[in-house]
């Protein structure tokens, strides 16, 4: 992973090099400090939860400013992934962190843009407290599960498990309710309000370790395979009209992906106010199983292939690079006859 990591590194920076060369250096009695105003900028959106890690470290380590000094970073807090549509078609976001299937819904209506990264794969889980739900099945009349919005990447994942356990990937559309993760973990974790919750670290993590709460449906296993929990997504205009800021973006996500993985113990001390909770406890979230942060993505065409079956989406990509930029396409690698790559092969369901 760290050579492909490498080679779309070295792509990006011949970017970043060309984009930001002068024509000509200016004389040293010329040169000044450019306007505020002429400043690059950057406008990113993010929501709640660990998989915005590499946002936070980024925000704090100054790693995108490292790929272009002076630029300008404004972080915008969204509570799901439809909410992130709704700024990118309002020309309010120039890039973001979100699940695959909110960016897939918002491809499929036209919204320009594509994955500019992979950023996590996480363990994503359904809890309950209710001792009459054991499995789908038994959901009823008046019961609720939470999840940020419809056509989250919680809902898609209990959609395909639906389709296993029930015969239908709606069957339980009807019990869907919105709800911020936050909110809806202190929900279920006083056992009021929601019946069950679909969510992510670290809020599956301290809804496991209340008392009274079970996990009956498992992400991956409704997947199939492992599969990136969020991607980093940017506009056209970002990628061809700033291709330096586009380069600096996605440079500084692979070096926020190393410092999480390398340095866990710096990361917690960055992160734990973010999320209200002590080092020791953050620590112990970042390095729970399965949680790996990484810049290549897994399952973009296992997820847009089920939700055009199942009608979340009436288009299909054709191929990865329908739907991310260059820098991706190259790191995943390009079909050669009818012998797809590794890396390839990970962006379909078993």
């Amino acid at each position: 992973m760290k050579l492909y990591r490498l080679l779309a590194s070295l792509v990006l920076a011949a970017i970043l090099l060309t984009a930001c060369a002068p024509a000509a250096a200016p004389a040293a009695s010329d040169a000044a400090p450019a306007p505020a105003a002429d400043a690059p900028k950057l406008r990113i959106a993010e929501q709640f939860g660990l998989g915005y890690a590499m946002l936070t470290v980024a925000r704090e380590q100054k790693m995108f400013e490292k790929y272009l000094p002076g630029l300008q970073v404004e972080w915008q807090t969204y509570g799901s992934g439809g909410a992130i549509n709704e700024a990118f078609v309002a020309g309010q976001v120039d890039a973001a962190i979100m699940g695959i299937p909110p960016f897939l819904i918002g491809w499929d209506k036209g919204i320009p843009w594509k994955v500019a990264s992979g950023v996590c794969v996480m363990p994503l889980g359904l809890q309950t407290y209710k001792d009459d739900i054991q499995s789908l099945k038994d959901f009823k009349e008046g019961d609720k599960i939470a999840y940020p919005a419809p056509g989250s990447i919680q809902h898609i994942l209990l959609s395909m498990a639906a389709e296993k356990e029930l015969g239908s990937p709606t069957a339980l559309d009807d019990f869907g309710v919105a709800m911020a993760h936050p909110d809806a973990a202190a929900a279920l974790i006083s056992q009021k309000d929601i019946s069950a919750h679909f969510t992510s670290p670290p809020y599956n993590f301290q809804e496991l370790s209340a008392p009274g709460i079970r996990q009956i449906v498992d992400g991956t296993q409704a997947f199939g395979s492992d599969f990136s929990f969020l991607v980093a997504v940017a506009s056209k205009d970002l990628y061809e009209k700033n291709p330096q800021v586009y380069a600096a973006f996605v440079l500084g996500l692979s070096d926020a992906a190393a410092f999480i993985n390398e340095q866990p113990e710096a990361a917690a001390k960055i992160l734990a106010p973010s999320f209200k909770l002590d080092e020791a406890t953050t620590l112990k979230y970042l390095t729970w199983p399965g949680m790996n942060y990484t810049t290549t993505p897994y399952g973009l065409m296992g997820f847009s292939d089920f939700m055009v079956n199942a009608g979340y989406i009436k288009n299909a990509p054709k191929s990865v690079s329908d739907i991310a930029w260059y820098n991706v396409v190259s790191t995943v690698g390009e079909m050669q006859g009818e012998t797809p790559s590794a890396l390839e092969k990970l962006q379909y369901r078993p």
